[in-house]
């Protein structure tokens, strides 16, 4: 979404319906004493067809979760797994947030509004399932200033001040919640593969990648790539090619995100799910914007490595459809692709 976004009328197409029976819970949005607009994004909401909503539509929507006119009937909570600091999780999903609707913008691209602090699903385990004001606002500064650099990000398309008073021990408090709805292409990442082999589901990794492949299209491999004719392998490619060219965004930018598990990776290769990131206060491979990174695992100069160690992961979920020589082919243009990505911003 690198292009000045243009109006286009509301087509809602919930096309992930298709696949709720296995990747995602119905869950119920929390209900909030108060709902109180802090930010609505009508730049981007005009993509969509939603720019028109009055300001008690829009937090009826995207404060209540009221369903959007031929949307999703109910969220739905994404399921999924994940390398947490190279540590396998099986215990993780949508845990503060759910998919909400699905839509075209007048591109016909398919786009995603999920949500971020909008109560408990199954898997939000210990925690509260909210999310604090000023890491909503956060959120705001990422996507705007990323957006801005012309890295490939979702978009903060709303933040609902909700009126209750939460504890936690990174920012002073009792302090304020919110609730905040992003906008992207979508929300398959490379734990949900992960998941899948986990299960040994077969045939809904196969549905899964061929809904990849027609929701959100790229190019084909390389004339010479060995099984360029296969989805999972083609999959493969793509994905190498965005986390690629975001890795090389974030450097150029300056920019340390912090948290870059397996979970945290959008096969669309857009950045999203911003929690303890920073910009470099100088150059410094070393610096990191997590404070319990105390290893510097994600350290600004290892983002493309740990980019690339993710791709690996997707590979190693995809031999459950491809043998492994075409995806560690596809696996294999991480580094040259990272370094032309890099020239290009750079000239």
């Amino acid at each position: 979404m690198h292009t000045e976004p243009q109006a286009a009328a509301y087509r809602p197409d919930p096309a992930l319906m298709e696949l709720a029976g296995w990747l995602g819970d119905q869950v119920s949005p929390a209900n909030f004493p108060q709902t109180a607009i802090r930010f609505r994004n009508d730049r981007w909401a005009r993509t969509v067809g939603l720019d028109h909503l009055d300001d008690k539509a829009w937090q009826e929507h995207f404060g209540r979760f009221e369903p959007l006119e031929g949307n999703l009937p109910h969220p739905l909570a994404l399921r999924y797994h994940g390398h947490q600091f190279r540590v396998y999780n099986t215990e993780i999903g949508d845990g503060r947030g759910f998919l909400y609707a699905q839509m075209r913008d007048g591109e016909g691209r398919l786009l995603d509004l999920g949500t971020k602090g909008s109560g408990l699903t199954p898997y939000s385990r210990t925690a509260d399932g909210r999310l604090t004001l000023k890491g909503a606002v956060r959120e705001i500064l990422a996507t705007e200033m990323l957006e801005a650099l012309g890295v490939d990000t979702s978009k903060t398309f709303s933040v609902i001040e909700t009126g209750e008073a939460l504890w936690r021990n990174d920012e002073p408090s009792p302090t304020r919640s919110a609730v905040l709805v992003r906008l992207s292409h979508g929300h398959i990442r490379i734990g949900t593969f992960q998941r899948l082999l986990a299960l040994d589901e077969r045939d809904n990794m196969e549905q899964l990648a061929d809904y990849c492949l027609a929701r959100f299209p790229g190019p084909p491999p390389p004339d010479d790539a060995p099984g360029r004719d296969e989805p999972a392998v083609i999959l493969m490619h793509q994905v190498v090619e965005r986390l690629a060219d975001l890795a090389a965004g974030w450097m150029v930018a300056g920019f340390v995100h912090g948290v870059l598990n397996t979970d945290n990776m959008n096969v669309t290769g857009e950045s999203f799910d911003y929690g303890p990131w920073r910009w470099l206060p100088h150059w410094d491979a070393g610096f990191t914007a997590a404070y319990f990174d105390q290893g510097g695992l994600y350290a600004f100069g290892r983002q493309p490595e740990a980019l690339h160690w993710n791709c690996g992961q997707l590979a190693v979920a995809l031999r459950l459809l491809a043998d492994a020589g075409p995806l560690l082919a596809a696996l294999n243009r991480f580094g040259g692709l990272y370094m032309a990505a890099v020239a290009r911003r750079w000239c």
